[in-house]
């Protein structure tokens, strides 16, 4: 087995300095996750069920946005406003007791207006009751894997019994991006009007010019200030939450400083090119004493800007490698380590094939052999 390092530098400077991973923030709890990649640029707390306030709105949008894809309901649809409905307090949409109300408004009322009687109208409307549509909840984020999520209401209201992570927070906004394109403007929307009352986007990042375009904000007594975000910026988009914050001033300035620092401490850099030699490996019995190893697709990864002159790579390989060798065949291994970070491996490939050699190619080869035998038996090794 061959075993080579070389150092990959990234940078023109060497100077050690305290890793981007650093990030300091006095939420209770965070997760800041780079969506194209899967990166996790913060983690705090991330798996400790909390109360989700709010937040947990995202998981009634999810429930009404499968029915719409699926076909169950459409944006046209209507549901009746029940006398729960029209009298439960905190943010509200104020819609009216006995009107009948379009989908697509009720799902702005929720997520603009974070109305918790738009909740309701939704649940009562696709369960029955309130109850039954928290359980269905319940059940459904067990089957998309969110097992630190318990829902017994729609609208996040405070309970007990109803928690989530940052982990599963991350997750669920993730999918609503990635699953639902269609719906996902809403969030992006600042203000809407019902009843001529006119409520703007609790959202503090909306308009600020940092790429922000969703998803929703959080806040009881208990569970503090939250918001689960996403902004999008030269094409790279991140996806976060922040929870237990102290007040909505705190909530606003971490938020920013968060989005700010993603986008300017880590950058997606191509390491290496597909099809470009990496080195040769010796060939046994082939046709061709050598064969050029090289990556069958491009390595691109997300890294922090100040590990770049401390990232290194090293590759390996059976010596020799025993012909025939056809193109494309995985002949080594290529490994990048990133500080702070697992390593990450990559396969190499024969850049060409290599034909097994024939009688005179086999006799050179024995000759090599003996002759290896005589000078190792004559050194004394």
């Amino acid at each position: 087995m061959v075993l080579r390092f070389f150092i990959a530098v990234f940078a023109l400077t060497s100077l050690l300095l305290q890793p981007a991973f650093a990030f300091e923030t006095s939420a209770r709890s965070a997760l800041v996750v780079d969506y194209n990649t899967g990166t996790i640029l913060l983690s705090k707390n991330a798996d400790e069920p909390m109360p989700p306030a709010s937040m947990s709105k995202l998981m009634t949008l999810n429930m009404v946005f499968e029915a719409l894809e699926d076909g169950r309901l459409t944006l046209d649809d209507t549901f009746r406003v029940s006398a729960k409905a029209a009298q439960k307090g905190g943010s509200k949409m104020f819609v009216r007791e006995g009107t009948r109300i379009r989908i697509e408004d009720l799902i702005r009322g929720v997520i603009v207006q974070s109305g918790n009687d738009a909740c309701i109208v939704l649940a009562e409307g696709m369960s029955g009751t309130e109850d039954a549509f928290s359980r269905r909840m319940t059940l459904r984020a067990r089957e998309l894997g969110m097992m630190d999520s318990n829902f017994v209401n729609s609208t996040g209201w405070p309970d007990p019994g109803q928690e989530m992570s940052a982990t599963d927070l991350v997750f669920i906004a993730t999918r609503l991006i990635e699953k639902f394109p269609q719906y996902y403007g809403y969030f992006a929307e600042e203000t809407f009007t019902w009843e001529n009352i006119v409520q703007n986007n609790r959202n503090p990042l909306l308009g600020l010019g940092i790429g922000a375009d969703g998803l929703k904000t959080g806040h009881t007594q208990e569970a503090g200030y939250g918001l689960v975000g996403s902004a999008v910026s030269e094409g790279r988009r991140i996806v976060f939450m922040l929870g237990g914050m102290d007040s909505s001033l705190t909530r606003s300035t971490e938020a920013e400083r968060v989005v700010r620092w993603a986008f300017r401490e880590f950058k997606m850099k191509t390491l290496f090119k597909a099809g470009e030699p990496v080195d040769s490996a010796n060939v046994w019995l082939g046709a061709e004493k050598t064969v050029e190893m090289a990556l069958s697709s491009d390595i691109e990864l997300l890294l922090p800007l100040q590990s770049l002159s401390q990232t290194t790579a090293y590759y390996t390989y059976t010596d020799p490698i025993e012909a025939p060798i056809s193109a494309g065949q995985k002949i080594g291994e290529l490994v990048i380590i990133v500080p702070d970070s697992d390593p990450i491996s990559f396969p190499l490939t024969a850049l060409t094939s290599v034909e097994a050699g024939g009688f005179a190619e086999r006799i050179s080869a024995t000759v090599e052999i003996l002759l290896r035998r005589i000078r190792t038996a004559t050194s004394g090794g």
